[in-house]
């Protein structure tokens, strides 16, 4: 039933995809390998033109999607007003947006490369076929006859109607003629593009050098540019239909043999040529202006004014602004972007919302980790002993906020919220807001909350990182037992290092105190990782046919985890786990 629940969407999804590409492939090969109008075309080509045509085909329907993932602004618009109505699995499909993305891109580089073999066999095949009676053959008509077609308007014009054979020389390599061909050259153009943002995207290069994987992905303009314009000197040619290839295939000698002015076989005329229509910008064009209008917006918004009320220095090196924005409206969970001109006036980065819907400003909590990090901290005033004065404040531009899959924590009876080191920070928004929705539902009768109970779980690598979140966990503790509802919320924190010998002694000595002795928080502070398949049977014993949304921010193994702990725990006549997990 887990399985059902959160793989089988993405499942059809794949599925649809995929089906896609192969009925694109099959049908766009058997076109041009049967068709007619390219016989003599296949002649010179043989094979070679069905390989490199359906390829271009499947690679202008990845090149059609690839942006698309990548439009915050229209998923947060999908997400928020088109998708509200519709199943919570289909809606989830929606954060798998950068997987889609990196999935188009596989594909792209798969195609690519079949489209890119064919052409490079293509072009030995031309060039074969002028410089020696050789090639493919029916009848008697042979690729070195029908190269000689044209052969008087070299260098080969577009406009020209009588050539098959874009290479005219015949004495010539394949490797010159190619740069002498504007779509070889533009293609030369898209792979290299190609492979530098590919390479550049690599794990270790995104994680290491953000800044190369940042600006050279942004090399896409090329990669777009040279792909609309690659088809417009069009290559591949199709003859006419006042040639007649199945009886003039054997009468090369008679095409377009004139006596006493009429045809000697009126079938066959000289051939005339044209190239196809390109059909790249009918699949791309949508997209690409799609993705300028998402531009445009996040360039509008870099030039609204952003105010810093306040900054607050936390400990572990953790400094929270608090901000304000005109017209800046929020949900719990959701993501920005930011940019700090004075640093750098490309870059930005993405920080998830700390505040809840509810407060008059919206904050972030960021590690300061890495330069730019490092250089807003003392932009801000953070090594100092007071921070800046509002008014001296830098100023920042903000783009956002984004939707995440988090989100959708009403859609469920019951949330388990699991966070590991500053993955906890979406969930200091969506626990505020939840209890506000919480409590406002069930005292004064506003709104209708679903949720009725939440699992909070909080892996921590070290004590002082408990430290600037402990306080929100203790405020929403003294309100849980000012309103008598302290079943609410169950959190539990879990320390994986940072503890020897002498530590878990002096937490022992404690032991029967009503605080606990690292987080002053009236339940225990654990000590080594959760045992994970204990937690989801019991919170399956204990809420039996209960739909269980699973929300998870932070590293990718335990990611994998928890989506599988979320699948084995699923039953039909039992709890349902459903797996969500940011991604941003």
């Amino acid at each position: 039933m887990g399985v059902l629940k959160n793989e089988v969407p993405s499942w059809i999804a794949l599925f649809v995809w995929a089906g896609i590409q192969v009925g694109l492939f099959g049908y766009y090969f058997y076109y041009f390998h049967t068709d007619p109008r390219f016989a003599y075309t296949r002649r010179i080509l043989g094979f070679g033109l069905a390989f490199a045509r359906a390829p271009a085909n499947c690679l202008n329907f990845n090149c059609m999607l690839i942006l698309l993932p990548v439009c915050r602004n229209l998923l947060s618009f999908t997400r928020r007003y088109l998708c509200k109505c519709c199943l919570r699995s289909l809606r989830r499909l929606l954060d798998e947006n950068i997987s889609f993305h990196k999935l188009s891109a596989y594909a792209i580089c798969f195609w690519t490369t079949i489209h890119t073999v064919a052409h490079c066999y293509n072009v030995e095949q031309y060039v074969a076929a002028q410089s020696s009676n050789t090639g493919f053959s029916v009848g008697n008509v042979s690729a070195y006859q029908l190269s000689s077609l044209g052969t008087g308007q070299c260098p080969v014009s577009a406009k020209a109607t009588n050539w098959v054979n874009p290479i005219c020389d015949r004495n010539s390599h394949s490797v010159l003629e190619a740069f002498k061909i504007f779509p070889a050259v533009s293609g030369i153009i898209i792979t290299l593009t190609l492979i530098v943002i590919v390479f550049s995207a690599t794990e270790f290069i995104r994680r290491s050098y953000f800044e190369i994987f940042w600006f050279t992905h942004h090399i896409f303009v090329i990669f777009f540019a040279f792909v609309l314009v690659h088809g417009l000197r069009g290559v591949v040619r199709s003859q006419d239909g006042s040639h007649d290839v199945s009886y003039c295939g054997d009468k090369f000698s008679d095409w377009g043999r004139v006596e006493n002015g009429v045809l000697v076989e009126p079938k066959c005329p000289l051939p005339e040529f044209q190239s196809n229509t390109p059909s790249t910008y009918f699949w791309i064009i949508g997209p690409i202006v799609l993705y300028i209008i998402e531009r445009l917006i996040r360039f509008a918004r870099s030039f609204q004014k952003v105010t810093i009320s306040k900054a607050v220095k936390h400990p572990s090196k953790v400094i929270e602004l608090q901000m304000q924005k005109d017209g800046f409206s929020m949900e719990a969970g959701q993501y920005i972007f930011i940019k700090c001109p004075s640093i750098s006036r490309t870059e930005w980065h993405p920080f998830t919302l700390t505040s809840s819907p509810e407060e008059d400003y919206f904050s972030v909590h960021i590690r300061i980790v890495g330069d730019w990090t490092e250089a807003l901290a003392k932009a801000v005033g953070a090594d100092e002993q007071e921070f800046q004065d509002p008014s001296k404040m830098p100023l920042l531009a903000v783009d956002g906020p984004f939707g995440t899959a988090s989100e959708d924590w009403d859609q469920y009876e019951v949330d388990i919220l699991v966070g590991a080191g500053i993955g906890v920070t979406p969930f200091a928004s969506i626990m505020k807001h939840m209890w506000y929705t919480y409590i406002q539902s069930k005292e004064n009768n506003v709104g209708n909350c679903k949720l009725k109970k939440v699992y909070f779980y909080w892996i921590c690598p070290d004590t002082n990182a408990f430290e600037w979140f402990s306080d929100l966990l203790g405020h929403l503790e003294d309100q849980m037992d000012e309103k008598n509802c302290a079943d609410f919320l169950t959190h539990k924190i879990f320390l994986t290092r940072g503890w020897d010998t002498n530590f878990a002694r002096n937490v022992a000595l404690h032991e029967e105190e009503e605080v606990d002795v690292v987080t002053g928080l009236q339940q225990k502070t654990n000590y080594g990782r959760p045992n994970w398949d204990q937690i989801f049977s019991k919170t399956s014993e204990d809420h039996p046919k209960t739909s269980i949304g699973v929300f998870f921010c932070g590293p990718a193994v335990l990611s994998d985890t928890l989506h599988a702990m979320s699948n084995k725990h699923s039953s039909a006549d039992g709890a349902k786990f459903v797996y969500n997990k940011e991604n941003f």
